[in-house]
């Protein structure tokens, strides 16, 4: 079944009360017991579980090709449900380039209850090869990064890392299932942070999980799920799957603007580089290709020609792409990253991320050439 039809028909919940084609939302916290203890209905409570969440994780699943999939209240509860799985002492790599927020969880959070975490550059495998230790389970990809967006051989790290009996986890946010689908290249868990492309319209926080196979880990993570309570309210979870059922067409747009737009501005004689996948010039074109056969996504990260004041300057004079932090988002943002992530960020002080949103690429092609001017 092609990706467009499983978005359309993967999170279909049937209404037996009024037979709705729409998915009804179930708001209700607790699910009517019969006289011999059973439930019914298979719902007992909704931190447990809840029919609108059952339809999002049924989706995420179908769409990854996994085998189970788990939905949290926003992406950093899905990353943390991850570490929570591991024990004290237990080695995480994790990539030298990523969403910031990751990197800080395992260090300041997970760091004193015993996680033990090696950042290293995810796009040299013989940096990776040379950073395993004896008590390393878990390599965590982040491809493409945020936000210089490198891209991981996510087929070549998990037969480096199975070969060792580590798991491999991919953030797969920027890519979404509808581009990339690192469980087919090997992967054994995949994280999203629904918040973004796949809600798609900055209106609803979410994260999820989704696992290979049903094994150890997964039961884990449901028990985590249900256990540190952060599971994701009934009304979240049917924006999500509803969004989901447009995922495929606007990833279209988004990556077709965004390639559009790269092309344009690496001829910009106001720009000093552009970060693109999608980009012949881009370092790992030729796997990203391989991986994400289908489009490149919609962030393109731009260094400005000068210095980071001159950077700020030209997002302040943007008119269509709003500064705001986030991604994914039918509406463009514009982001200056290293004010974002701190002084001891490693992202240029020149850099801007450029979310491309979905209003007519030359518009915001004409915003972003007088904001350059």
């Amino acid at each position: 079944m092609k990706k467009e039809t499983q978005a359309i028909h993967a999170t279909n919940l049937l209404d037996e009360t009024a037979g709705a084609i729409a998915t009804p939302i179930f708001l209700s916290t607790t699910f009517t017991r019969d006289a011999d203890g059973s439930y019914p209905k298979g719902h007992m409570y909704s931190r447990n579980s809840n029919p609108n969440r059952d339809a999002l994780e049924k989706g995420l699943a179908a769409l990854e090709g996994g085998a189970k999939a788990f939905a949290f209240g926003s992406g950093l509860a899905a990353v943390s449900a991850v570490f929570q799985c591991m024990k004290s002492g237990d080695h995480i790599l994790m990539p030298s380039v990523g969403y910031y927020a990751s990197m800080k969880l395992a260090e300041e959070i997970m760091g004193p209850w015993g996680l033990q975490m090696t950042q290293v550059n995810m796009e040299d495998l013989k940096a990776i090869k040379a950073a395993i230790k004896p008590n390393t389970k878990l390599i965590w990809l982040e491809t493409p990064a945020n936000p210089l967006l490198g891209i991981s051989d996510i087929q070549a790290i998990s037969k480096l890392a199975q070969s060792q009996g580590i798991k491999v986890a991919v953030d797969n946010t920027i890519a979404t299932p509808i581009l990339q689908n690192p469980i087919h290249l090997g992967a054994d868990i995949v994280m999203h942070a629904t918040t973004k492309y796949i809600g798609g319209h900055s209106d609803v926080l979410g994260g999820a999980i989704i696992m290979r196979e049903e094994n150890e880990w997964s039961e884990r993570l449901k028990r985590v799920q249900i256990l540190m309570g952060a599971t994701q309210n009934p009304l979240d979870c049917y924006l999500l799957a509803r969004g989901l059922k447009t995922l495929p067409l606007r990833m279209r747009e988004h990556s077709a603007s965004a390639l559009t737009l790269a092309k344009r501005l690496e001829n910009h004689p106001a720009i000093e580089r552009v970060h693109y996948p999608g980009l012949a010039s881009h370092p790992q074109h030729e796997l990203a290709k391989i991986q994400m056969p289908n489009g490149f996504s919609g962030m393109i990260s731009i260094q400005i020609k000068g210095d980071e004041k001159n950077a700020r300057k030209v997002a302040s004079k943007l008119k269509l792409f709003q500064q705001a932090t986030s991604l994914g988002g039918v509406e463009s943002l514009v982001e200056h990253r290293k004010s974002i992530e701190g002084p001891a960020s490693l992202t240029p002080g020149n850099l801007l991320r450029l979310s491309i949103g979905l209003e007519h690429v030359d518009d915001l092609w004409e915003d972003l050439d007088q904001g350059l001017a």
